[in-house]
């Protein structure tokens, strides 16, 4: 037992205070009438309060179409250093269109690194390197404009970082700014409500597109933020832990939302989270300090990695 628990620290304590002049107000110890009761769980229930929810739903997962999966984008020997760091280590792997990609790893593996690399806002650390090859439609994306590219290649961040203006505005952004001649809201209007149609938004917001957006709920600005991607079109979209901040109900309906839209676009998601890689992802992509160790389906992955080192994390052996 130490001083502070048998008393002792407090009478020295109070004898200190007692020398400078001042005296802290007296230890009032409250003992408890009777013992604590413990209330059993409702039967079938997961022993929380009615109502409460503390993980997301489970998804019906969305089968995959008939219709082949087609690749968007492609690294080849792809290596990507900060200074003398090697961050990214020859990874090669497909990004295709009608599947959703995840990316797991402990922190520092590269992951996240990897996925900003796709769109090259790597390109924006002035110390960063990087060799190999970034394929969108077979062609290099050295060779297009970086504004042009970040359209094709939209992302999403951890934190929702929606615009200070209205819900219309946000999504209509993007489509204002890529031509010289702006367009009228009327003429946006049809674009703008197909892009929050398809983030799950539409329904909870269509009755005031003038809404502030920062007034939306964390959940709702994630949302609110694909839509502003998928505006413009993009064949990939990539999400750097999209949920980390969300609490499991709006992480459902991201999830959903993810699950949806992989028919229409390529996705990479970034995630610690491995019951999410497991409720969302059709391939899995897992790395070690900066190397691919495995890349394969979701199932295999998981269930049978080939990889001891896979095996390991996937079992929570480390992390």
């Amino acid at each position: 037992m130490d001083s502070l628990s048998d008393g002792r620290g407090m009478d020295a304590s109070r004898t200190l205070l007692a020398g400078a002049g001042q005296m802290p107000p007296p230890v009032r110890r409250i003992a408890p009438q009777a013992p604590a009761t413990i209330v059993p769980p409702p039967p079938g229930g997961n022993g929380h309060a009615s109502g409460a929810t503390l993980a997301p739903p489970k998804l019906q997962r969305l089968e995959r179409a008939d219709a082949p999966a087609i690749e968007r984008m492609r690294t080849e020997q792809l290596s990507i250093a900060y200074g003398e760091k090697l961050a990214v280590n020859a990874v090669s792997l497909e990004v295709r269109q009608g599947e959703v990609l995840a990316l797991i790893g402990p922190s520092g593996c590269g992951k996240t690194t990897l996925l900003r690399s796709l769109n090259r806002l790597v390109d924006l650390t002035p110390t960063a390197v990087r060799g190999g090859r970034i394929l969108l439609d077979g062609e290099d994306v050295d060779g297009f404009d970086v504004t042009h590219l970040r359209r094709r290649v939209g992302m999403l961040f951890q934190q929702p970082n929606p615009f200070p203006m209205s819900i219309f505005d946000n999504v209509a952004y993007g489509l204002r700014e890529r031509g010289s001649k702006k367009p009228s809201r009327k003429e946006l209007e049809p674009a703008v409500t197909e892009a929050l149609h398809r983030a799950g938004l539409l329904e909870e917001v269509k009755d005031d597109l003038d809404h502030p957006a920062l007034a939306l709920s964390g959940g709702q600005q994630q949302r609110l933020c694909i839509a502003r991607s998928l505006a413009v079109g993009p064949e990939v979209l990539l999400l750097d832990e999209p949920c980390s901040a969300l609490d499991p109900l709006s992480t459902a309906t991201i999830e959903e939302t993810v699950l949806q839209l992989r028919s229409e676009v390529a996705i990479v998601i970034v995630t610690h989270n491995l019951q999410q890689a497991q409720r969302v992802a059709d391939h899995v992509a897992f790395m070690y300090l900066g190397d691919l160790i495995e890349y394969g389906e979701v199932e295999q992955v998981f269930s049978a990695p080939t990889a001891e080192r896979t095996r390991e994390y996937v079992s929570g052996g480390f992390g």
